[in-house]
């Protein structure tokens, strides 16, 4: 019996996630079409009214039935993926339950209601003429905008100096992204506790400590299941990611203390048929664990390690779900009991001189198995004008490798660095 192939609409697809999507088990039976690129999605100031009437006129002029809308990345497409699902009748967890992952205020306050694995937080007045610190939070802090990419405009603070300094960042950028958030928070019905908060608002925190974890999962018929841990490597004396490695070090039962933190908090905030990610701090001396950040989505840069040490990638999960098949995702079938993704980085701005061509990376990628790489910016690119970076170091590549060990995995990264030969020229030999 022949049964018709389905329609997934994909927002934001890009050329780096078509692979990892096209290889989920499903995939055969699937047809992806991209809905609205990354830089409608992504850059500068977005319209969210804007961005729906133009999906939907690419869903309306569709001649075909949609079976499927999803999408990998924040907000926007978080929201709009809730919002199309509403109005196209596919499987979509609720507008509200995103915006309460998504604004930083709202979900630290659903948090508090059920664990108190967080940090001391409180609201700091950016419209006040000489804002301060809230009560209960000192320094060392962070500050950040309820709503963020990339850790953009996330600052560290030791001290009032620096608290000024970061407050009038945070003041000349937020609007970017606050504004649009406006818009959504303006569909929904507000708790008491989140009158008058707004979208334009900044976040004060307790600066966490120890290691970074990373926990994935989905909501399925009310049941959350966590089907990854992960552990998030800094470079040294950095707050800037070195590598994702795939599963966690950390001992069983932090793990488990790691599921149920996340079960007790998905539940809360009422998320199904979704996936989800939880950035966490663990922290060895106390043996404390503390909620950094909830994504109301699995994390797309996670894809080839699920596919390395599983044998099938996390966007299994989302296109499961949205599709009403069993999201259950297979376990240790991979050809590598490890993987892990590196992020080269640049610590200086600079400009690209040369970068290689897209057969040179299929050389490399060929010349070692278990390796795939994703150059950041393009040739001639400064890399302060490369999108979606952290506010302290610039990305140039992803690389993604699988090994039966940490050496392995380590030797492979450096292999693949000496071959991809990137080299960068001082911004101040060329005008800007």
């Amino acid at each position: 019996m022949s049964h018709r192939r389905r329609n997934v609409f994909v927002l934001g697809l890009d050329d780096a996630n078509l692979p990892a999507l096209q290889a989920v088990p499903e995939a055969e039976d699937l047809d992806f079409h991209g809905l609205l690129s990354i830089k409608e999605l992504q850059e500068g100031e977005v319209s969210v009214p804007d961005l729906i009437d133009r999906a939907c006129q690419v869903l309306d002029a569709f001649d075909g039935p949609i079976d499927a809308i999803v999408g990998y990345w924040d907000f926007p497409v978080s929201t709009l993926v809730a919002v199309l699902g509403e109005r196209y009748g596919t499987r979509a967890t609720s507008l509200e339950s995103v915006v309460k992952c998504e604004h930083k205020y709202w979900s630290r306050l659903v948090q508090a209601e059920v664990v108190s694995a967080h940090p001391d937080f409180g609201r700091v007045d950016l419209e006040a003429d000489d804002p301060q610190p809230p009560e209960g939070v000192s320094f060392p802090m962070w500050l950040k905008p309820a709503l963020s990419y990339s850790s953009e405009l996330a600052y560290g603070v030791e001290d009032m100096t620096e608290f000024r300094e970061a407050v009038q960042h945070i003041r000349d950028g937020i609007a970017r992204v606050g504004r649009p958030f406006e818009y959504i928070l303006d569909q929904l019905e507000l708790p008491p506790e989140m009158d008058g908060v707004g979208a334009q608002v900044c976040l004060a925190e307790g600066t966490l400590e120890g290691l970074q974890v990373a926990v994935e999962g989905y909501v399925h018929d009310g049941e959350v299941t966590v089907y990854g841990v992960l552990d998030s490597i800094n470079y040294p004396d950095s707050t800037s990611f070195l590598r994702h490695q795939y599963p966690s070090a950390l001992p069983a039962p932090v793990q488990q203390r790691l599921r149920d933190i996340s079960e007790k908090v998905m539940r809360r905030i009422g998320m199904d048929e979704a996936t989800f990610s939880i950035e966490f701090f663990y922290n060895p001396s106390t043996d404390s664990l503390a909620v950094l950040e909830i994504n109301p989505r699995h994390s797309q840069s996670h894809a080839e390690l699920f596919q390395y040490v599983d044998g099938v990638a996390n966007h299994h999960c989302m296109l499961a779900l949205a599709l009403g098949e069993d999201p259950a995702l297979p376990h240790r079938e991979g050809p590598y009991a490890l993987a892990a993704k590196w992020y080269f980085r640049w610590f200086t701005d600079g400009v690209v001189r040369k970068i290689p061509s897209a057969d040179e990376v299929a050389r490399i990628e060929e010349s070692l198995p278990g390796v795939r790489i994703d150059v950041v910016p393009e040739e001639a690119q400064r890399l302060s004008d490369v999108g979606q970076q952290d506010s302290y170091s610039y990305e140039v590549a992803h690389i993604f490798t699988g090994g039966d060990s940490e050496e392995e995995l380590r030797e492979k990264y450096d292999q693949c660095v000496a071959a991809l030969r990137l080299t960068f020229d001082s911004p101040t030999a060329h005008s800007s």
